[in-house]
């Protein structure tokens, strides 16, 4: 298992992570470095904890958009494959109608 140290807020904290997942760790506390920054500009000094939860649930509201935008994306893609297999068999069919129309003649 890695150790790293990340910096949240100027706070240094160490945490462990799998190996090869350091810098996606690194990835991950830069966002939330962002968001507690965002937090304490805004709102002036906070407790480190109060902070963090801040920090945290603007990432929850975050990623709860984004979750719901890809719930939505999921479900027209969803409804595009229906209406393409839809055009599919119609096609299909009609192509199947114009070969015996043409084997009759």
């Amino acid at each position: 298992m890695a150790q790293l140290n990340i910096d949240i807020n100027n706070k240094i904290y160490a945490v462990g992570c799998e190996d090869g997942q350091e810098q996606h760790l690194r990835n991950l506390a830069a966002v939330i470095d962002k968001q507690v920054r965002l937090v304490a500009q805004d709102v002036g000094p906070l407790g480190e904890t109060r902070l963090m939860l801040m920090g945290a649930l603007l990432v929850a509201d975050d990623l709860t958009a984004v979750n719901a935008r890809l719930a939505a994306a999921e479900a027209d893609l969803a409804r595009l494959r229906e209406a393409h297999e839809q055009v599919e068999t119609r096609a299909v069919a009609a192509l199947d109608a114009a070969a015996e129309k043409i084997e009759a003649i």
